[in-house]
């Protein structure tokens, strides 16, 4: 038997639904077997590069007695992936341009799948910058609590804009992220005070801490329902 996932891998899971399925650095396997087990995928592919873990998925899965269900491969991010073969990705436990790279050189491949849940360790802005300019709308958000706290991510292929940045302050928006902007949870508020009592000191007049204090702010007043402060009139 695995062990229970945590909060993190839980919200997810919660995000993906699909006939096929592959999890891109999945170590023990423990997010592709809730998935089959729970009857979230019908079966799924899980790609490792690095030895260790290639055998930890394959123990596991093993273990389980779902070899007939889950496909263990070795390769590098979405290399072992043919063109339109699963439908949908999760990548979990990188950095945000770790997978920004897994994701472009997939497509560069034509490895696009129809969805994507992405779960970063650190900011998300370069996954949704990524998806704006790449034909993926932003479906879904979640921040789920952890050894810190982690967003989470589902993008979808679409034409045209993504709907869910409109009116929206842009760099607040792609920062913090618009659906969870739009939802003005408890945890974003923290986060975002945090970020405004860590950089308030940092942050004097051309410095890169500068403008992350006034996408803060920007956030700060749009979930406080006002106008933001003009960076400009700050010393």
């Amino acid at each position: 038997m695995t062990a229970p996932l945590d909060a993190r891998l839980e919200t997810v899971l919660s995000l993906i639904r699909a006939g096929a399925h592959a999890d891109i650095g999945s170590d023990h396997a423990a997010l592709p077997l809730a998935l089959v087990r729970r009857g979230h995928i019908g079966r799924g592919v899980i790609v490792e590069l690095n030895p260790g873990p290639l055998e930890n998925a394959r123990q596991a899965v093993a273990c389980a007695g779902l070899g007939d269900r889950l496909e263990v491969r070795q390769g590098d991010g979405l290399d072992p992936l043919a063109p339109d073969e699963v439908p949908s990705v999760s990548l979990t436990g990188m950095g945000a341009l770790t997978m920004r790279g897994i994701l472009e050189r997939g497509a560069a491949r034509q490895v696009r799948p129809d969805a994507l849940v992405v779960q970063p360790n650190d900011n998300a802005a370069p996954l949704r910058e990524w998806a704006l300019g790449a034909g993926y709308h932003l479906r879904a958000e979640r921040l789920a609590s952890g050894y810190w706290t982690y967003p989470v991510l589902r993008f979808e292929r679409a034409e045209g804009p993504d709907p869910a940045y409109d009116g929206l302050p842009g760099d607040a928006a792609r920062r913090y992220g618009p659906l969870l902007l739009r939802e003005g949870s408890a945890l974003l508020r923290q986060q975002v005070w945090a970020d405004v009592t860590r950089l308030t000191p940092l942050a004097a007049p051309g410095r890169p801490a500068a403008l992350e204090l006034a996408t803060a702010h920007a956030a700060l007043a749009w979930l406080e329902g006002r106008t933001p402060p003009d960076p400009a009139t700050r010393g």
